[in-house]
């Protein structure tokens, strides 16, 4: 895990890239119909402007309201430090996935008659997805990737 502010940004940008490439392409196969080749390069021109976005929300607002909320329900001193990881994940879904999704219906929607009823079918369809991509593989790949840069 990040010790250092630098290490902290590093591991985010990391993050940030392998949860909004994955979800991102999750939505546009949804849209499409299906996956196919071209699901994947109309994810990776999506990917900076929602990267972009993503990061900013994350590290301006998310990052501290999940570990604030994270450390008050994981006891460090009595609990394994992984626990801490799996609620910091799972807060940090709980939080960005509504915004994102926020973000993502105005981009691909525009603000319309059935905005809300699309911004909550986008969070039915994005909240299973991101929390077992961020708990399963998305997290442990990118902690993995991680440690072997910073060992």
């Amino acid at each position: 895990m990040p010790k250092t502010k630098s290490q902290e940004i590093i591991f985010s940008i990391m993050m940030v890239i392998v949860m909004v490439y994955g979800m991102v392409t999750y939505n546009v196969a949804i849209n499409m119909g299906g996956l196919s080749n071209k699901v994947f390069l109309i994810a990776l021109m999506e990917l900076p402007i929602m990267g972009v976005i993503a990061f900013l929300v994350e590290g301006l607002f998310v990052s501290k309201i999940a570990h604030n909320k994270a450390s008050k329900i994981v006891n460090l001193k009595k609990e394994n430090p992984f626990m801490m990881i799996v609620m910091m994940s799972i807060i940090t879904v709980c939080l960005m996935c509504p915004i994102m999704s926020f973000i993502a219906t105005i981009m691909h929607h525009g603000v319309n008659v059935n905005f809300i009823a699309n911004w909550f079918q986008a969070i039915i369809f994005n909240f299973p997805m991101a929390l077992c991509y961020q708990l399963f593989y998305a997290g442990p790949f990118v902690r993995f990737i991680f440690s072997k840069i910073f060992n």
